[in-house]
């Protein structure tokens, strides 16, 4: 049963919404820093208190993997014996993953981030149509699998990197085999406050729906807007057969104050045929994190989710870390 929580004081969400903000200035802005704090990070290690210089290199190192990731000479190991993707979110780049690449590759995995959906030297990626962003992927699975020696991956993303796009890699460009699941590309995707029915944008995303400006939007903010808008071309498509691709193991990751993916519902995924589901309310375990859109993929309590995820054998407790500030001196 669903336990709604305390709703957070307004200053404690407040300073969410600044840290979020400061996350994607950050991005924007990419003013030279090093990324000595999210190098510093590691798993099972409580709150991390991520400083501004770890989080400002998304406009003048666009192109650059995270702390950790795209190390092509790694093998996996029999504990992980597969890598991991990390899918970043519309508008940003492969530094989505500042915090959790880092985490993950201290844990043991070989992590890989790429960048897609953009041009190069752009600091806002994964802005085009989805299905031309899957297959980019795609080819991009392949050269993980190529390069390991693994003979599946597991996915996690943020947004639409969590949701639509991939969900529409595993059905349509190859990320599964539904006819022998056991030649499935992917083992599991995981997603962090994904894109899966539809954006809201708490009214916005609904109201260009109803006004017919999701075309015109998109041409200022990219095609991959129009296709997570309620009811696109895209989501009909993915969505008639259902959810999920048999022997494909899917959680979400979800925070109630979203406010991008709404109604925050619009994330949870239904088990078809040979899948598993889990869908996770992140104040249903931390009733106090009050992290929102943007500041799900850097709070701790959700990324020990994500690895709980990936290696459900071996779980450990989530101890409930605040989840503000992000931003620390």
């Amino acid at each position: 049963m669903s336990h709604r929580p305390a709703r957070p004081a307004p200053r404690s969400r407040l300073i969410t919404w600044l840290a979020a903000v400061g996350a994607i200035t950050a991005l924007a802005l990419g003013l030279p820093g090093a990324s000595a704090a999210a190098d510093d990070t590691s798993p099972h290690s409580g709150p991390t208190v991520l400083t501004p210089e770890a989080l400002i290199r998304g406009t003048l190192q666009p192109d650059a993997p995270p702390p950790g990731a795209n190390d092509w000479k790694c093998k996996p190991t029999a504990a992980h014996p597969r890598p991991v993707v990390l899918l970043h979110a519309t508008l940003t780049n492969a530094q989505n993953w500042i915090m959790l690449s880092p985490w993950l590759k201290k844990a043991g995995y070989c992590v890989f981030a790429p960048n897609y959906g953009g041009d190069p030297g752009s600091p806002f990626k994964a802005t085009r149509h989805i299905p031309d962003s899957a297959r980019e992927i795609a080819r991009y699975v392949d050269r993980v699998l190529d390069a390991t020696g693994a003979r599946q991956v597991d996915l996690v993303g943020h947004s639409q990197g969590g949701g639509l796009m991939p969900r529409w890699y595993l059905r349509f460009e190859g990320g599964t085999n539904p006819a022998n699941p056991a030649k499935n590309k992917v083992r599991r995707l995981i997603g962090l406050a994904p894109s899966n029915h539809g954006a809201g944008v708490t009214g916005l995303g609904n109201l260009t729906t109803a006004l017919g400006l999701n075309s015109t939007v998109s041409l200022v903010v990219g095609r991959a807007y129009e296709d997570q808008m309620p009811g696109s071309r895209v989501h009909t498509t993915l969505d008639r057969d259902g959810d999920t691709q048999p022997g494909v193991d899917y959680t979400t990751i979800v925070t109630r104050y979203d406010e991008v993916v709404t109604p925050y519902t619009n994330q949870f995924l239904t088990a078809g045929p040979g899948a598993t589901v889990r869908n996770i309310l992140i104040q249903e375990i931390c009733p106090q994190d009050i992290s929102e859109h943007i500041s799900i993929a850097f709070d701790s309590n959700a990324l020990q989710l994500v690895l709980n995820a990936l290696d459900p054998a071996h779980a450990r407790p989530v101890h409930c870390s605040p989840s503000a500030p992000l931003l620390g001196g």
